[in-house]
C-alpha cells in the first residue's frame, strides 16, 4: 500500500479547521490539525509533512512567527508553507508572508478548488520525492552488499541494475509528466523550484546507476544526497 501523505493545517479557530478538512478531504490524504504556533512545531518534531496551511492571525505565536521557527529547522526547513489570511494590508503585507518563507499567500475566502489543487501539486511533490528516496536507499544497500560479498557471491548484478532503472524510469516518467503540467498552469514558483529539485535528485541517481552499467570502468559511485 502507498502511504498517504500528512498536510498539517493550523488555525486557531476549529471551524476553520473543520472548513479545511472538507476541502482537503478528497485528495485521501492524513490531515493533521494543529490550533495554535506551539501545537504545529510539536507536530513537526516527530512527523513528516508534505506541505503545511498556515493562518497568519493567531493569539501568541502568529502565522510569521511560527513560520521563522519552522524554516530555522533542518529537518522542517524544506516544507512548503502555505498562508491562510482573512485581512490584506497590500503588497507589505503580503510580502512578509513571502519574506517567511511561504510558497503562497491566500486570503480568506478563497476558492476551494484552487486550493485543493494548490495542495495537491506539493503533495504529489512529496510523493514522488519519497519514491526517489526509497530507490537511493535500495540502492545503497545493494552497493554494500555487493562491496562485502566476494565477487563469486553477487547475485545476478545485471538483473538488479536493469530492475532498479526500470524503477527509476518510472519515477523518472512521473516527475517529467508533473513537471510539464506546471509549465502549462503557469504554478507557483515554489512547486515549480520544488519540483526542479526533484528533477535534480533524479539526474543524480541516474547517473549514479549507469556508473554500475558494465564496460563503464566505473567504481561505486557516490550517491546523490537526499535532503
Amino acid at each position: 500500500m502507498v502511504q498517504k501523505a500528512k498536510i498539517l493545517l493550523v488555525d486557531d479557530r476549529p471551524e476553520n479547521l473543520l472548513a479545511l478538512e472538507a476541502i482537503l478531504s478528497a485528495l485521501d490524504q492524513t490531515l493533521v490539525r494543529a490550533s495554535s504556533g506551539e501545537e504545529a512545531l510539536k507536530a513537526l518534531l516527530t512527523d513528516d509533512f508534505a506541505v503545511i496551511l498556515l493562518d497568519v492571525q493567531m493569539p501568541g505565536m502568529d502565522g510569521f512567527e511560527t513560520a521563522a521557527h519552522i524554516k530555522r529547522r533542518e529537518r522542517t526547513r524544506d516544507i512548503p508553507i502555505i498562508f491562510l489570511t482573512a485581512i490584506n494590508h497590500g503588497p507589505h503585507h503580503t510580502f512578509r508572508g513571502y519574506a517567511a518563507g511561504a510558497v503562497d499567500y491566500i486570503s480568506k475566502p478563497f476558492d476551494p478548488w484552487v486550493l485543493r489543487a494548490k495542495v495537491s501539486v506539493f503533495v504529489e511533490l512529496y510523493m514522488k520525492n519519497c519514491q526517489l528516496r526509497e530507490q537511493a536507499a535500495l540502492l545503497r544497500l545493494q552497493l554494500e552488499g555487493s562491496t562485502q560479498a566476494g565477487v563469486g557471491d553477487v547475485k545476478e548484478p545485471a538483473g538488479l541494475l536493469a530492475e532498479l532503472s526500470a524503477r527509476l524510469a518510472a519515477v523518472e516518467e512521473q516527475a517529467e509528466a508533473l513537471s510539464k503540467q506546471l509549465d502549462d498552469e503557469s504554478a507557483d514558483a515554489g512547486a515549480v523550484a520544488t519540483a526542479a529539485h526533484l528533477e535534480r535528485k533524479l539526474t543524480g541517481l541516474r547517473r549514479a546507476l549507469d556508473a554500475l552499467e558494465p564496460g563503464t570502468g566505473g567504481s561505486a559511485p557516490t550517491l546523490p544526497s537526499q535532503n
